[in-house]
């Protein structure tokens, strides 16, 4: 059976954003500067050096310097360990304190999108762009469709149009062809 999301080359990787909800708000995080595979492979590996465990919870109450050490480890987590350590960490924090550390509350009561647009940008280091494209995983992905959903969807290339493996490496053509027609 082939992965709902196919971002990274690990079947393993995959299956915990699949499985985790926080885990694929982590690789949302992360998808920032660096390839698809790389940031969703973060989770996994964040996982992995935490012994076991992600949850949103441990993460926030972790000592900022550790949480940035384990993001340094060999080979790094992001090409920009100690900021993404400290915007994950940020996330981690708001989920726990919004949300009681159920990374699904930001979606589960929502009867519109709008809501649901206004709870994606509350998150730190969200805005429209990223907003739009998490709303679009959980829309076309996951099924999470409040009434609307489909007029945030994004206009431009983006993961949620990812099925297959290949389509990895299409959609960073459509997006170098997308952002050379936005500058023109």
């Amino acid at each position: 059976m082939p992965d709902l999301l196919p971002y990274t080359d690990d079947s393993t990787a995959n299956d915990l954003l699949e499985e985790d909800p926080f885990a694929l708000l982590v690789g949302i995080v992360l998808y920032q500067q660096i390839p698809v595979e790389t940031a969703f492979a973060g989770p996994y590996r964040l996982k992995e050096r935490l012994g076991g465990n992600l949850d949103p919870s441990q993460i926030a109450e972790l000592d900022p310097e550790s949480l940035e050490a384990v993001f340094k480890e060999k080979p790094a987590i992001h090409r920009f360990p100690g900021n993404m350590a400290k915007r994950v960490q940020t996330v981690a924090q708001f989920i726990e304190s919004e949300y009681d550390g159920d990374t699904r509350a930001i979606w589960l009561d929502v009867d519109d999108a709008t809501t649901l647009m206004k709870r994606l940008k509350a998150m730190p280091g969200f805005g429209e762009y990223k907003a739009r494209i998490y709303l679009a995983v959980l829309a076309q992905r996951f099924g999470v469709q409040p009434s609307g959903w489909e007029t945030y969807l994004p206009d431009w290339p983006n993961i949620s149009e990812i099925e297959t493996p290949e389509d990895r490496s299409d959609l960073k053509a459509r997006k170098k062809e997308w952002k050379a027609s936005q500058r023109s």
